[in-house]
Parts: structure tokens; sequence; C-alpha cells
């Protein structure tokens, strides 16, 4: 078992009352717990199956270099890059509507 945050944006109710039912929703989209690795795969496909024009992001305690790993679903300005085996994050440009 390992701790995992989940963070969502703009995401539906139902979404939001499913991650509930495993994690502790500490902030409004913020939830924390600690589940094991097969139920955070199944509210993984959970969120990718639920998010609808929202985003989501989820980050894990693991045996890396940064101590964590993450995924992330949906649209958003920060986007995830691999650097020589270190997971950063890059900003996009804003748009310009």
């Amino acid at each position: 078992m390992s701790m995992t945050v989940v963070v969502t944006e703009a995401v539906p109710p139902r979404l939001r009352g499913r991650l509930a039912i495993w994690l502790l929703e500490i902030r409004a989209g913020v939830y924390v717990g600690n589940i094991s690795h097969k139920i955070r795969e199944m509210i993984w496909q959970q969120i990718t199956e639920l998010t609808e024009d929202g985003n989501a992001v989820m980050a894990w305690q693991t045996n890396t270099e940064s101590g964590f790993d993450f995924q992330t679903f949906g649209e958003n300005r920060r986007e995830p890059i691999d650097f020589d085996g270190l997971r950063l994050v890059k900003f996009k440009p804003p748009s310009e509507d």
C-alpha cells in the first residue's frame, strides 16, 4: 500500500463520489489515501472513463529517484515529460483565443 493523491478539476459529481469511496477529500477536488496498487489501477480506470471535459492527476509513492510517480488525464497546461528517466512537468504556452 502506498500514499496516493488525486487532484481533479471540472469533473462530474459522479466521479467525485466514486473517488470519495476510496479516498478522503481533504479539499474540493483533492483526494488522499493509502491504497494498494490494484485499487489505484481501478481508481485510474474510473478517472479515465468519467472525467469528461475535466482533468485529473494521480501521484503515488514509489521506489524511484524522486520517491513518487504520477500520471495525468485530460487537457491541462502542464504536460508530463521524461528527462533522462526523471519525470518532470513542462508548461505549455497559454492558448491565444
